[in-house]
């Protein structure tokens, strides 16, 4: 979970903003606002409080490692994956596009800062095991990422390590 050294086997991705498809869902939920329509029936709006974000897969051929997380100060951080790579100059995000076990990483407002993260191990491979799965079928994964308890995107640092299949 920390910044510990990788072996020169492995392959560190970082999760990146993608701050150009992050406005083009809150424009969509303002639309709608505006308009005084509603969501299509399935469709998943971009809530205030959250990003979107990316992996790009270099190669396809994965394992799941470990992750990397980092969080200055407390609150919690939600990583929802999203199963299809979708288009949304064409396509509204819908809730049967998301993955489920999510990831979650936290630290309790009452914990010092310097304290360890908490996250839920099982939940936490799965989700590293599905990413790598999808990675065997695209080059670019999106994901959802949920900012709660006082987290912020400016402290969060989140990768993700694999090792090439051989």
């Amino acid at each position: 979970m920390d910044g510990a050294k990788t072996p020169s086997n492995t392959l560190v991705l970082k999760f990146k903003k993608d701050a150009a498809l992050t406005e083009m869902m809150r424009l969509r939920v303002s639309s709608l606002q505006r308009s005084g329509q509603k969501r299509q029936d399935g469709e998943r709006l971009l809530l205030p409080h959250e990003g979107v974000y990316r992996l790009d897969f270099p190669v396809q051929e994965l394992n799941f490692s470990r992750w990397y997380f980092s969080l200055i100060a407390h609150g919690r951080v939600n990583i929802t994956g999203i199963s299809q790579h979708w288009t949304p100059d064409l396509t509204n995000l819908m809730t049967r596009q998301l993955l489920e076990p999510i990831g979650t990483f936290w630290r309790n407002a009452a914990d010092p800062e310097d304290s360890p993260l908490k996250w839920l191990e099982a939940d936490m491979q799965e989700f590293g095991e599905r990413i790598a799965e999808l990675a065997k079928v695209r080059k670019v994964m999106y994901f959802l990422f949920a900012f709660k308890d006082g987290a912020e995107a400016a402290n969060l640092s989140c990768s993700v390590e694999f090792t090439p299949d051989k």
